[in-house]
């Protein structure tokens, strides 16, 4: 048996946030313990009203003020009590049924980390904005190329991995270039890695869509900064 802490932190998702959660309780996989851990980055909608009064699809519920996803992923993983972190993003671009896909390679061969590929013969992908793919291509390459690694997809929401290889403390960064400082120093600190194929349902900005292309250079000069200034 192995025990998952599912990180899903939200910031005014009152039209998703209940059916993701729904979608993320139902999963049930053979030798997986689930531990759901909601962090509410000040929210102004209805958000986290709606999940207080469905206590049933946490475990914890954590609220803090407005301080960025990073900040929201830094308090999940402080609150985890499992022995792997799983990131679920609050709205309906990834589908919490591809856990099993996910902890596969963990049940079976004891991966360190897990990395779900939009890329790798998924079942099925929603068409998404051309020049968000051709910045996760850069972004991924960049991130091979200075690792020594072969990810097709390192900005995916879905990563899964050991808890005992990222001190929360350590983390630098805060904003959506987090995900990337996450991975370097995961895969500096394990030595197992996988991908899995996963379905996307990405959505458009009029549906909620928060990240920017601008984001991209913070992202670019997080994985070089892990290089130049080795991450302790």
């Amino acid at each position: 048996m192995i025990s998952v802490s599912v990180i899903v932190p939200f910031f005014n998702e009152k039209n998703t946030l209940i059916q993701i959660l729904e979608k993320v309780k139902i999963q049930k996989i053979p030798g997986v313990k689930f531990e759901v851990i909601a962090i509410d980055d000040g929210s102004t909608d209805e958000s986290r009203s709606l999940l207080q009064n469905r206590p049933d699809l946490y475990d914890k519920l954590i609220t803090q003020k407005n301080s960025g996803k990073g900040a929201a992923v830094k308090a999940g993983i402080k609150a985890s009590t499992a022995e792997y972190i799983l990131f679920q993003d609050a709205d309906l671009e990834y589908d919490p049924a591809d856990y099993s896909k996910l902890t596969f390679p963990i049940t079976q061969f004891g991966a360190d980390m897990v990395l779900g590929s939009r890329f790798v013969a998924p079942q099925c992908t929603r068409v998404y904005y051309f020049w968000h793919k051709i910045g996760n291509n850069i972004i991924s390459l960049i991130f091979n190329i200075i690792n020594n690694t072969t990810f097709t997809d390192i900005y995916s929401c879905y990563a899964i991995f050991k808890k005992s290889l990222l001190d929360p403390d350590k983390l630098i960064t805060n904003g959506w270039e987090q995900h990337a400082e996450i991975l370097a120093r995961v895969v500096r600190a394990g030595n197992a890695y996988y991908e899995v194929p996963i379905s996307y349902y990405g959505r458009t900005y009029a549906e909620g869509k928060k990240i920017k292309a601008h984001h991209i250079f913070a992202v670019l000069f997080t994985i070089i900064r892990g290089r130049l200034l080795p991450i302790k």
